[in-house]
């Protein structure tokens, strides 16, 4: 038997995050994707869970950004043009590298997201915006976690707000009243 899905309070708490990253970056006027982004990775099911995921998350973004800025910058010492060249395969064999051993020292878990920001910069990102990519990809990143972390502060995981209670018994009655209604009736 499949086990049904069910809305408890971390979806709650996910969504709650990135919609109000959403909010915040309307009146910002600037796009809330990755800030969105690093709520929904930084939510965890507890405040120490939202700890590791979002620094994870803050951490990886953070060392591959500044990584990336200062592979980058050596790249374009030899293509200020830009453009992809095998140099950029060295570079990225050599920051991965480094990135690792970054993370080993200072964020374990901060590899993965690391290499997405270290790859976007070297390969993805326009010569006259890498710098201004990492530096705002930190930032969004950190927005998002500073969220998650804070809705996981003021909505513990032992603490469910009565509004809340109140939604599940409702649904719960609701989907009781639908299973009797396509029950054939016994005989």
């Amino acid at each position: 038997m499949h086990r049904r899905p069910t809305i408890g309070l971390r979806n709650i708490k996910t969504a709650l995050a990135a919609a109000l990253c959403a909010l915040i970056y309307y009146y910002w006027e600037r796009s809330p994707a990755f800030a969105c982004i690093g709520a929904i990775f930084g939510m965890g099911s507890d405040m120490e869970d939202s700890r590791l995921n979002g620094g994870n998350r803050l951490f990886g973004t953070a060392i591959g950004g500044f990584l990336g800025i200062v592979l980058f910058r050596i790249y374009l010492c030899f293509y200020p043009e830009g453009g992809y060249t095998p140099l950029l395969v060295l570079l990225v064999f050599i920051g991965t590298i480094l990135l690792i051993v970054l993370c080993q020292i200072f964020w374990v878990g901060g590899v993965q997201p690391g290499g997405v920001v270290l790859c976007i910069l070297l390969f993805n990102t326009p010569v006259d915006t890498y710098i201004s990519y990492a530096l705002n990809r930190t930032l969004d990143t950190a927005v998002g976690v500073l969220v998650a972390l804070g809705i996981n502060y003021f909505f513990p995981k032992d603490v469910v707000p009565s509004w809340l209670l109140q939604w599940r018994t409702a649904w719960q009655g609701w989907r009781s009243s639908r299973r009797m209604e396509q029950e054939p009736p016994s005989v």
